[in-house]
């Protein structure tokens, strides 16, 4: 396993100096699920939450938070990101919902923090906009399933979401 990039020599935090690096497109893939109760799941995809629409909401809440990535994590690089989706799908052998976040981005460092923060606050807005139904619903999985370029080469973890 290589050292950690993220500290000096004395093992204090400092931010990676990637200004020699050559840049390339860089994509990253990351998971995450909440499971639920069967009603609540039907009551999200039936569209009779209280608060609106879940997967609308998720869906532009985990756009925005991959772009804010950096001010979030520490010391995280802000990037000029080229796209970002998060594809939301029910999954009842959970029961529940399965999101998937997909960052791309030309650059000198990956994506993969700003993929999982998407896949993340994606899952949080779920849990937000339906805990009134059901408090039980547990966040997990959230994991990066694959990334792309860069120095240190592709990744893929095995099975993958809705961008595999």
């Amino acid at each position: 396993m290589a050292g950690l990039t993220h500290l000096d020599a004395g093992g204090r935090a400092n931010m990676v100096d990637v200004g020699r690096k050559a840049e390339s497109e860089r994509t990253a893939i990351a998971e995450g699920t909440v499971t639920m109760r069967p009603e609540t799941l039907r009551t999200i995809m039936d569209g009779n939450a209280k608060k609106g629409d879940v997967l609308g909401a998720a869906r532009i809440a985990g756009i925005m938070a991959a772009k804010k990535t950096h001010e979030l994590i520490p010391l995280c690089h802000p990037l000029l990101l080229t796209k970002v989706s998060v594809e939301i799908a029910a999954d009842e052998a959970l029961p529940g919902l399965r999101v998937t976040a997909l960052a791309r981005v030309t650059g000198k460092t990956g994506v993969e923090m700003e993929a999982l923060t998407a896949a993340s606050v994606a899952c949080l807005t779920i849990y937000d906009m339906a805990k009134a139904v059901d408090r039980g619903m547990v966040i997990g999985g959230v994991r990066l399933v694959e990334k792309t370029g860069g120095k240190s080469g592709d990744y893929r973890a095995g099975g993958h979401g809705a961008f595999g």
